[in-house]
């Protein structure tokens, strides 16, 4: 990553660069994601690659100004803390539904981050809806944030009854929200690459939830959240109060995605039609 490219960035978010590689510095640069760079799925239904290259994420952050889902956006954060001087990680995470069951191989992306003094912590700007600053990876009692109550906590053995990692220091770890699974860590590295089959999945598949339906949302100023979900736009409070609203006219869309996103569109993106088959 050149040093253009990290300007780039960080003019993004309306950071500038940190002196060093600190945990208050990281603190400050997840939030700022959060708030700046939406978690969306638009590429999936405007016939846009997706490309798991960091050159192509980086661009897609900077030049296009987009969001993206987990693989683009941590891919791309984890690529900016490397250049900034931190010690990053990728790991791969299934994610729970509502059924409490695991999700395929390679189904999340997450980050896991050690700062110069000393610091490792689970970074993550690619899950909606989740915590607004990291969470410490050696902390297993609850972590207050202003997206919940989080723990991370060893994981229990999988439905085939076997348990991750390869002894007492590689163990899966479960993220739980307000008393809830979020998703399940391995704890070994991965390269970017290595979600490929993932993303190819979650863009393609009509078991994916990210092909049948439309998002984009981020953290609001005030702490809340703003959702675009194809046409319904919800405006969610600090303290969970939810304001929704259907938008009739195309140029209502197209101007929401632009005020409140940052994302120039020429026409409404559309839910691809449903696989017969499913």
């Amino acid at each position: 990553m050149t040093s253009a490219q990290v300007d780039a960035y960080l003019r993004r978010l309306g950071s500038t660069r940190p002196q060093r590689p600190t945990s208050e510095a990281l603190r400050e640069l997840h939030l700022r994601h959060l708030l700046t760079v939406p978690f969306e799925n638009l590429s999936i239904h405007l016939g846009e690659e997706i490309t798991l290259e960091e050159t192509r994420l980086l661009d897609k952050v900077t030049e296009g100004r987009r969001g993206g889902f987990c693989y683009e956006l941590n891919g791309a954060f984890g690529t900016l803390l490397a250049a900034l001087g931190y010690e990053v990680e990728l790991l791969a995470g299934r994610v729970y539904d509502d059924e409490g069951r695991l999700g395929i191989p390679y189904d999340h992306l997450a980050l896991r981050v050690r700062t110069a003094d000393g610091d490792t912590w689970l970074a993550d700007v690619g899950f909606g809806a989740h915590s607004h600053y990291p969470l410490s990876c050696a902390e297993r009692g609850e972590q207050d944030d202003p997206g919940g109550t989080f723990q991370v906590v060893e994981a229990g053995p999988d439905p085939a009854g076997v348990r991750g990692g390869g002894g007492p220091d590689a163990e899966d770890l479960d993220v739980v929200r307000d008393g809830t699974p979020q998703y399940r860590l391995e704890t070994r590295p991965r390269a970017l690459g290595d979600f490929t089959a993932g993303a190819w999945w979650h863009s393609t598949s009509p078991l994916s939830h990210f092909t049948r339906s439309l998002v984009c949302s981020r953290v609001t100023e005030d702490g809340g959240r703003i959702t675009l979900s194809g046409r319904k736009l919800k405006t969610t409070a600090p303290d969970g109060t939810r304001e929704t609203r259907e938008l009739e006219k195309d140029e209502e869309v197209l101007t929401v995605y632009r005020e409140r996103f940052g994302i120039e569109l020429d026409r409404v993106p559309a839910v691809r039609d449903p696989d017969p088959g499913d």
